[in-house]
């Protein structure tokens, strides 16, 4: 009896974790370059309003990706979608997108944005040519959390790409983008 109560709690699981990520995926649709473009200097004004090391580590930036809303939920099955924009001398170069799946302890659901500076010729390279860029994988990027943030300076700046996370709603466990995909797309016109 107990092994069919325990299969049985693992298919209601694996039910509203499905649930949850279909209701996320038809939330979100393809947006059109205007609206990416608008989101992403929005994001990116709301970032260095509230962290001024975020702006001083743009102006030495080649690269800066930015993802003005990424949308994440799980109830043990987990994932998350958003687009974003590459801007490369303060000029729009590109669109992208930001997924990712996970399993594990995990309940709840979120958005937030996050931006990665690309610090290096070969972190914008890297992003140019390959198929698909998997944070974890490739060029070292730093997350920046507030301690890390008080302690960057032009002379510390060593790694290829340094992240920042913001604009968190809602409630999820845990948050990271390790193991997250970045694609290029072609956004609706």
């Amino acid at each position: 009896m107990t092994n069919i109560c325990r299969n049985l709690h693992k298919i209601l699981l694996l039910a509203v974790a499905t649930v949850s990520l279909a209701a996320i995926s038809g939330q979100v649709s393809a947006a059109s370059a205007e609206d990416l473009d608008k989101d992403a200097a929005q994001a990116l004004q709301t970032l260095y309003r509230n962290n001024p090391a975020a702006e001083s580590i743009a102006k030495k930036a080649r690269g800066i990706l930015v993802f003005p809303k990424i949308i994440k939920a799980g109830l043990v099955f987990g994932g998350s979608y958003g687009e974003g924009v590459l801007t490369k001398d303060a000029h729009f170069a590109g669109y992208y997108n930001s997924v990712s799946a996970s399993w594990g302890w995990q309940a709840g659901a979120e958005s937030y944005a996050y931006v990665v500076f690309l610090m290096s010729d070969k972190a914008v390279k890297y992003l140019d040519q390959t198929k698909g860029w998997e944070i974890g994988v490739g060029p070292t990027v730093v997350v920046v959390n507030e301690g890390v943030a008080k302690n960057l300076s032009s002379s510390t700046l060593k790694d290829d790409a340094y992240a920042f996370i913001f604009d968190q709603q809602g409630l999820m466990a845990s948050l990271s983008i390790e193991g997250t995909k970045i694609s290029h797309i072609k956004p609706k016109h």
